[in-house]
């Protein structure tokens, strides 16, 4: 079972001065997957409120995604915060993301975000858009129930690719 904690990174949404439309896509994504969200907050870009949000809600959490602070602004310190937190990045994650985006949009190569593994928890930094949390999502859901598997012990043979096909040597 996923058990999955957002994290919406927003001075003005932490203020209530903007909806947040980007947490509720998440949050809709995450049926495809039958992931529940057990929690759910807004905070200010403020890298040690991030950290510590990371850390906690990883207590209680297996997945955690966030939205927002992952471009080029001053303000923007998610990444940061992330890579405070994690002890294992994932690069794929990312890069598939940023890869896929930028058939969008030449614009998101200016994406900062990270991913990695913090204990059994994987945390992946989301945009900050509603259509572009969609996109990045869509890219990499289908990959987190796996990694999470993984990551907490329950895949004995990862090679086991549902993709792969054996082929039979002849002698």
């Amino acid at each position: 079972m996923i058990k999955a904690a957002v994290l919406t990174i927003s001075d003005k949404g932490s203020r209530g001065e903007r909806e947040d439309k980007s947490g509720e896509v998440i949050k809709e994504k995450l049926g495809q997957i039958s992931a529940e969200v057990v929690t759910y907050e807004i905070v200010p870009d403020e890298q040690d409120i991030i950290s510590q949000k990371l850390r906690s809600f990883s207590e209680g959490a297996n997945l955690i995604l966030t939205t927002g602070g992952t471009g080029v602004s001053p303000r923007d310190v998610t990444p940061e915060a992330t890579r405070d937190v994690i002890e294992r990045e994932l690069p794929g994650f990312a890069e598939a993301m940023r890869a896929e985006s930028f058939k969008v949009t030449p614009r998101s190569i200016g994406s900062r975000a990270v991913a990695g593994m913090y204990k059994d928890t994987l945390i992946i930094n989301l945009p900050g858009s509603p259509k572009a949390v969609s996109e990045c999502l869509g890219v990499v859901l289908q990959a987190i129930p796996h990694v999470i598997e993984v990551a907490e012990g329950n895949v004995s043979d990862c090679g086991n690719d549902v993709h792969s096909h054996s082929h039979s040597h002849n002698k």
